[in-house]
């Protein structure tokens, strides 16, 4: 996955969660959106499958878009947007 912007992780999440990507603000905790485990790993196959290097366990511990963006970012070695 080259593109790893928040927008895309915020859609990728929102579609997951059946919401509107407006809908996700960067510090909402994921898991009261709606995150559950099945939802979680099914998120982090489809990631997986496109080369974005996040698993489950991420998920677990990044429980926010900003954390997740900001962990993407940083196994990429990119710094934070």
């Amino acid at each position: 996955m080259t593109d790893i912007s928040r927008e895309a992780l915020r859609a990728d999440i929102a579609d997951i969660l059946e919401i509107a990507p407006a809908d996700l603000a960067d510090d909402a905790n994921l898991m009261d959106a709606g995150l559950d485990s099945m939802r979680a790993m099914n998120l982090a196959a489809q990631w997986e499958e496109r080369g974005l290097p996040l698993d489950f366990a991420d998920l677990g511990e990044a429980q926010t878009l900003a954390e997740i963006h900001a962990l993407a970012q940083a196994r990429q070695g990119q710094a934070p947007a």
